[in-house]
């Protein structure tokens, strides 16, 4: 469902540290998420999905993910609607996320599932942005 939270990011420069602290808080248990130079741990069991991300930014809270239908038009109401909206990113196998804020800097991003995004898409998003 559309505005449904899908997703959370815990942010943390120091993953090995992060994830001791929620194993030993809530017994949480990982799993790489596989993808290709990209150090990410995916919570396993929890709903809705979440994982340790590595920073790749000075963002300390966590970043929840809505879902949406059409990633394409909402980034365009995030925009028109006085948000920011980043670009859309493919996670292979997974869908399509992007990075926004609402007019008051409230970070957030958006997911759309599309199980037929591959590793050639990612590959070619990453050219594009070079």
């Amino acid at each position: 469902m559309a505005g449904s939270i899908v997703h959370f990011e815990i942010n943390t420069k120091d993953a090995a540290r992060a994830k001791s602290f929620y194993t030993s808080l809530f017994g949480w248990k990982y799993k790489d998420s596989e993808i290709p130079g990209i150090e990410y741990y995916v919570i396993d069991g929890v709903e809705p999905g979440g994982a340790i991300n590595p920073m790749q930014s000075d963002q300390k809270s966590p970043v929840v993910y809505f879902g949406t239908d059409d990633i394409d038009a909402t980034l365009r109401k995030v925009k028109e609607s006085g948000g920011k909206a980043g670009e859309k990113l493919p996670i292979p196998t997974q869908g399509y996320f992007a990075a926004c804020a609402d007019p008051d800097g409230n970070a957030f991003s958006l997911f759309q599932s599309d199980p037929s995004v591959t590793m050639e898409m990612e590959t070619g998003a990453r050219e594009a942005r070079a």
